[in-house]
């Protein structure tokens, strides 16, 4: 339940662990991506406080951290690692009706969620009494405020009726455009996004971002492919039902619709796919003030940029031309009458998780029920939560950070980034396809790295966001106003690199290639990531492939087009850079051929889509074995001992495939093949260690056997 259409969070930006807490609100309000590089699919999550870790791992531990009965062992593990793995648990954990998707991320969110609900409970009964101005007494005020849904629901959709009435009141194109000018400045963005960005050519400043966007189905796809035709009815529909909602007669909202698909349509033909936005080339695009309103004759960006309050400097990222010239020519082209549908449908849709029960499931019905096949929404209490976290997200961090997370844990992760960096580092060196010059390079971005344990070492400073009480619609809306000046407050100004994109309590993590930063919350060093008293294999098979992911995103297909400051400059020799491309090829190949949905054959993976996080799947993988393996030299007792019959090497995999264990619905996984950078869990378990000697040797597999790729098809890039 968070307001969008504003920060362009680009591919680029993020490269995290999992889609949901990099990108999307949960299911029950879904769109698309905004940002790619997520690792697993959890968000906005916090464990309890029993799972912090409070000591350093064990190494020579006997202690069972793993349930061996949650393994299949009729399965074979050289046939189906993900089967062997996982399979058991799957049959024995049905997704529950309020998830569209259920696994070791979910409930690790799950369980945060209790946290923050009785964080945020105790806050909202203290804080009439909290100190006035405090974060405990906003957050208290902004939940009890979401919380009290006889007081929405008897205010209907009056909150959103001054803002209708504005764009009815609408008269021509320059009307229009002195709207969006202003709605922008009061937090509401439509039809494109805008916000701050680290310069791709000078990662020493921020400057402003603008992004495509308007289309309220997942994809530009949506729009035009026949195999869709079926979401873009419901959707339809659901625009109709909708203005219906607010007094629109059955005729009037049916033909509006019509007009509002026809205009999106338009919109999206002029859109790029997820895949092409993987193109760098298309994140960026710096213009003047001056080459910007040649693009854009009808929309004056110098008067976007005043309204907002602004100063552009030499100018700004008008990151995809073709869309914001085809926005322009809408603009002149498009009859008065459907924009302003458009705009009240908008204004609607992202209102409804905030006004009354009938727009809330209205939204639910086709955005969880038609695109995600979630049959039932989460209790009111979750969404709120989420909301909270959309509007305070950081604040409601500080209080997890306070209960959960101690200085134990976090020099303990410490150490755990560091031996596996160095793992990195080793791997590097030791490359036999690399020239030493650009090796050279490398180990110089390398050296640079930035590593972010748990949570900001400054926090942000909430005094300016004034919280009512018993105004949930109006919290939100000031909240969001608030939060995108605080970003627009950066353009200008030094990057700063100990911001962080993620809040303390998101069960997730990112690699962040403008600051050249790898960034860990506090809510994923928790198990199964991460165990105070685990062995080694269990915490590198764990913990430690993340941090070897978001490593090895520094040097994926989108990572290693920057160099160690941010800036996007190659560092590559010609031969080198070649080598890499045809080691990628490979792994687009291989990602290619899966078909991962049991009844829909014909749908595949789409690897080049996949490729980034694959990449990272792959070296991260490999770097946290070999991190391993070091550790387990100086305890030769513990490298030698079984625990529960399996050895280091077999736990560290075991431990890496149980995190991707997941049930998802058919639905939800057809959307995500559509926009999800990342591989279904069920392959990330299989395909990095099916390319890993190592594996087929802990497992005794042989030449032949499906986890066991052939020479000629394996790959090895870092």
């Amino acid at each position: 339940m968070t307001k969008t259409h504003l920060k362009p969070l680009t591919l680029a930006v993020a490269a995290c662990i999992s889609l949901a807490a990099c990108s999307q609100p949960d299911s029950n309000e879904q769109k698309g991506p905004t940002a790619s590089g997520t690792v697993a699919g959890a968000t906005t999550a916090a464990a309890p406080a029993a799972a912090a870790s409070t000591s350093p791992a064990t190494a020579t531990s006997t202690a069972s951290v793993f349930n061996i009965q949650d393994l299949d062992t009729s399965a074979n593990a050289c046939s189906n690692f993900d089967t062997f793995v996982n399979a058991k648990w799957i049959a024995a954990n049905p997704i529950p009706a309020d998830r569209s998707r259920w696994g070791a991320f979910d409930q690790l969110a799950e369980n945060a969620l209790n946290t923050q609900h009785d964080i945020l409970e105790q806050a909202a009964k203290g804080a009439d009494q909290a100190k006035p101005g405090s974060i405990e007494q906003k957050l208290g005020w902004l939940f009890e405020a979401g919380m009290d849904q006889s007081a929405i629901d008897k205010a209907g959709f009056d909150p959103i009726k001054p803002q209708l009435a504005k764009i009815a009141n609408l008269k021509d194109s320059k009307a229009l455009v002195e709207w969006l000018d202003q709605s922008f400045a009061d937090g509401d963005g439509y039809i494109f996004s805008f916000g701050s960005g680290t310069d791709f050519k000078d990662a020493r400043k921020t400057i402003a971002f603008a992004f495509q966007d308007g289309l309220g189905l997942p994809t530009n796809q949506y729009y035009t492919d026949p195999k869709h035709a079926d979401e873009r009815k419901a959707y339809q529909a659901y625009i109709a039902k909708t203005l219906e909602l607010t007094g629109v007669s059955t005729a009037d909202a049916a033909k509006q619709a019509e007009q509002i698909l026809a205009l999106e349509t338009s919109l999206a033909k002029v859109s790029l796919s997820p895949e092409q936005m993987r193109n760098l080339d298309n994140e960026y695009h710096f213009v003047s003030l001056k080459q910007a309103d040649a693009i854009t004759p009808h929309f004056s960006w110098e008067k976007f940029f005043a309204a907002q309050g602004v100063d552009p400097g030499t100018g700004f990222s008008l990151s995809q031309p073709k869309f914001f010239a085809g926005f322009d020519q809408l603009l002149s082209s498009t009859p008065i009458d459907v924009w302003k549908a458009y705009l009240s449908f908008h204004t609607i849709d992202s209102a409804s998780p905030y006004l009354s029960t009938a727009f809330q499931d209205n939204r639910f019905d086709f955005y969880g029920k038609t695109l995600s096949g979630q049959p039932q929404q989460q209790d009111r209490w979750k969404r709120v939560i989420r909301a909270v976290n959309g509007a305070m997200g950081e604040a409601l961090g500080q209080l997890f950070v306070a209960r959960t997370f101690t200085p134990d844990a976090k020099a303990r992760a410490e150490e755990l980034v560091s031996n596996v960096r160095d793992a990195l580092k080793s791997r590097i060196e030791h490359l036999d396809w690399m020239t030493p010059e650009t090796k050279a390079k490398a180990i110089d971005k390398w050296n640079k790295f930035l590593p972010k344990i748990g949570y900001p070492d400054h926090w942000r400073d909430w005094a300016g966001l004034d919280i009512k009480q018993g105004d949930f619609y109006g919290d939100v809306e000031a909240a969001s106003k608030f939060n995108y000046h605080y970003d627009l407050a950066k353009i200008g100004k030094p990057t700063d690199r100990s911001e962080w994109m993620m809040t303390p309590q998101t069960v997730n993590a990112y690699y962040d290639p403008s600051t050249n930063t790898i960034n860990f919350p506090a809510a994923i060093l928790q198990p199964p990531f991460f165990y105070a008293k685990g062995d080694d294999a269990i915490n590198y098979g764990g913990i430690g492939a993340v941090i070897g992911h978001e490593s090895s995103h520094g040097f994926d297909d989108q990572g290693s087009q920057f160099d160690g400051d941010g800036n996007r400059a190659n560092w590559w020799s010609k031969a080198d850079a070649s080598q890499f491309k045809s080691r990628t090829a490979k792994l687009v190949e291989q990602f290619n051929s899966y078909a991962p949905i049991k009844d829909k054959p014909d749908l595949h993976v789409n690897g080049n889509l996949t490729l980034g996080e694959n990449i990272a799947d792959l070296g991260g993988l490999n770097v946290a074995y070999d991190a391993l393996q070091t550790a387990l030299k100086k305890d030769p007792q513990e490298a030698s001992a079984k625990i529960d019959g399996y050895t280091e090497d077999q736990r560290f995999f075991l431990n890496w495939a149980r995190v991707w264990r997941s049930n998802i619905r058919e639905k939800q996984a057809i959307l995500y093949l559509n926009i999800d950078p990342h591989a279904p869990a069920s392959l990330r378990a299989i395909a990095a260690p099916s390319n890993m000697p190592a594996f087929a040797e802990a497992f005794q597999c042989k030449a032949g056997d499906p986890m066991v790729r052939s020479p000629d098809k394996q790959v090895k890039i870092w």
